[in-house]
């Protein structure tokens, strides 16, 4: 992670130290234990363009304040936008009614774990070129140069978008720590489509959403021609390949395609509030109860998963979380077992657990800070093996690129995935495209007939904008890192027939 830029002039500007002084002491005057205050301004932009022209383009901000209370062991939460110290009182009033209302609802009174003061502390993200500062000519220039290589080459259609993102947050609270922040992210993505005979097949590009600048576009961090060249020859390989014979594979995974099994899988599943049944939207809670922590056979032994809210260029990092907390990385799973758990500081209080490790996050000053996900990511092996020689050690079996459709049960255990793009592999050999595959598994077998990891090389941080939780829902970007990995006999479905053996 590196302060390449200076946080934005404009977001300096506001007057957010004074804000948060007049709600911190108000909240604190009425009898709070513990206040919060965060300013946010979240910028969103969106560029789409269907067949090399202009389809849509926004651009949205949004800029508010809000306070958090602990008042008699209880939460109190209160937002709005207009940025005056009037506002900040009343918010901070609000709050604690609210808290007051709550009471008779509360279990046990909210504790927060420790954390040490972080005083007036500045963190941004690595990034080179805030997006932003490109004209949107440049922009589209770039999107509509790239949806005309593929449509010279013979597609049919193409989309291509173009989501860019620009988080400040300053973040104060009553023990004192002060934390001014701001991160940049990118989603660019092109999509290729043939029809033929009244049907159509379609292939996206494999690069993931990254938090990165308009350098990712342009060279750093990934070869958009290079795979923008390959598309169009792949995906009319794709339409003319034989649908796959159900049954049981051995199937080499990329990182492009294992990163969202990890995030369904293993992400939700060791987020504490899940796992202790707090949590129940979007597809639910967990299998992986405490009761099993540090016993849990979760995979093989070759199966090592962290969490991190540090990762450079992550989704999800980030250098103070919505409690105020310095985040770091920690062990989920460690040799195939249960090893830890994603916390907020309420979390990590109420059940032992020490210190939170950072994963308070809200989605604008709007909303209240839920327990959410950090980068949760499959290790590769110091000394392992490249993708070639994982796939030179299956006799029949199938290589899967890119992510498409999937979906999972609401204890994160039985699943279906499927893909973008199958080669079929026989005797340690790519042997032709395949079409119409999915996986399916109960999340232990699948992870415990992992055989082998491949080496730092092959590993790629995946990710996605959008990953919904709460009610009233919120959305935050995360990434998941993988190596290619070896998974033994797992069972493969034809999507057309949805049939096994």
């Amino acid at each position: 992670m590196g302060a390449v830029r200076g946080i934005d002039p404009s977001f300096q500007a506001l007057p957010a130290r004074a804000l948060a002084g007049v709600a911190l002491e108000r909240a604190r005057s009425l009898g709070s234990g513990h206040a919060d205050f965060r300013l946010e301004r979240v910028r969103v932009g969106r560029l789409r363009l269907r067949d090399g022209r202009l389809d849509s383009s926004t651009d949205e901000e949004v800029t508010g304040l809000a306070v958090r209370v602990v008042y008699e062991g209880t939460w109190g939460f209160a937002s709005g936008v207009a940025l005056t110290p009037d506002t900040a009182a009343a918010l901070a009033e609000r709050a604690v009614a609210t808290a007051r209302t709550s009471r008779v609802l509360r279990g046990e009174p909210v504790e927060l774990a420790p954390e040490p003061v972080h005083d007036d502390v500045t963190w941004i993200s690595a990034y080179e070129v805030n997006p932003f500062t490109v004209p949107e000519g440049e922009r589209f220039a770039r999107l509509a140069e790239l949806s005309r290589r593929m449509l010279a080459a013979g597609v049919d259609h193409v989309d291509a978008s173009l989501v860019q993102a620009v988080e400040h947050k300053f973040y104060a609270d009553t023990a004192g720590t002060v934390t001014t922040q701001q991160r940049v992210r990118i989603a660019p993505q092109c999509t290729a489509f043939i029809v033929d005979a009244g049907s159509f097949s379609s292939m996206r590009t494999l690069a993931p959403p990254a938090g990165r600048g308009w350098e990712y576009l342009t060279g750093t961090g990934w070869d958009f021609d290079a795979e923008i060249a390959e598309l169009p020859g792949l995906l009319r390989e794709h339409a003319r390949a034989p649908s796959v014979e159900p049954g049981p594979y051995d199937l080499v995974i990329d990182p492009s395609n294992l990163w969202l099994t990890i995030h369904e899988s293993i992400g939700h599943a060791t987020e504490l509030d899940r796992a202790l049944g707090y949590e129940a939207a979007f597809a639910g809670m967990s299998f992986a109860t405490p009761d099993g922590l540090g016993s849990l056979r979760y995979g093989s032994t070759v199966m090592n998963v962290t969490g991190d809210r540090t990762a450079e260029h992550g989704l999800a990092t980030i250098g103070y979380d919505d409690d105020g907390v310095a985040t770091r990385g920690f062990d989920l799973v460690r040799g195939g077992v249960l090893a830890g758990y994603q916390l907020n500081r309420q979390l990590a209080a109420a059940n032992g657990f020490g210190p939170s490790n950072g994963c308070a996050f809200a989605e604008s000053a709007g909303r209240i800070p839920l327990q959410r996900m950090a980068n949760v990511s499959l290790w590769p092996a110091p000394d392992g093996p490249s993708t070639e020689e994982l796939i030179a050690g299956v006799d029949e079996g199938v290589y899967v690129t890119g992510d498409r459709s999937w979906s999972i049960d609401m204890q994160r255990y039985n699943f279906q995935f499927t893909g973008q793009r199958f080669h079929r592999i026989e005797r340690g050999r790519l042997a032709g495209p395949l079409r119409d595959v999915a996986y399916q598994a109960r999340t232990t077998d699948f992870w415990g007939s992992l055989e082998a990891v491949g080496g730092p090389g092959t590993y790629v941080l995946g990710g996605t904008f959008g990953c919904g939780k709460g009610q009233p829902g919120q959305s935050a970007a995360v990434s998941h890192g993988c190596p290619s990995a070896l998974f033994r006999r797992v069972n493969v479905l034809n999507t057309r027939n949805e049939g096994g053996r």
